[in-house]
């Protein structure tokens, strides 16, 4: 995710306070506070559910109120518009599988020649118990 700024003469501001320098302006990355918990690594294969429609996706990284998943690049795949509400469902190493009601955030999609895995960030909408639990094992 990008570095979003607002600048106005020789600084830039963004809600949170955490100061950068760039080509000489004081700057603050307003993309942290969105962050309402700390990001932890993992691989886990999923399924993205819109409809009858299921797509398969890996997830890279997990918080108490957010995902960040990829897919691969793909012109169905498009489909991904911020505040859009989707279902994601994923097995957790004890068999149970989890069905998480989720919107989308953001959604980054790269271009040739680069172009591998496009990346979607999402919330969580009311998490349930056994996934704020499985997290928390995690950290």
């Amino acid at each position: 995710m990008g570095l979003k700024l607002k600048c106005k003469g020789n600084e830039c501001h963004g809600s949170q306070r955490l100061p950068l320098l760039i080509k000489n302006k004081i700057c603050y990355n307003i993309a942290v506070e969105r962050r309402r918990a700390k990001r932890i690594r993992v691989s886990l294969k999923a399924e993205r559910i819109s409809g009858n429609e299921k797509y398969a996706v890996f997830i890279e990284n997990i918080s108490e109120h957010g995902i960040q998943m990829i897919t691969s690049p793909s012109n169905t795949h498009k489909k991904y518009i911020p505040g859009q509400d989707m279902e994601l469902k994923f097995r957790l190493s004890s068999g149970e599988t989890l069905n998480l009601n989720c919107k989308v955030r953001w959604a980054y999609y790269k271009t040739p020649p680069e172009r591998l895995t496009d990346s979607i960030g999402l919330e969580i909408i009311d998490p349930p118990l056994k996934y704020i639990e499985f997290v928390s094992a995690l950290s």
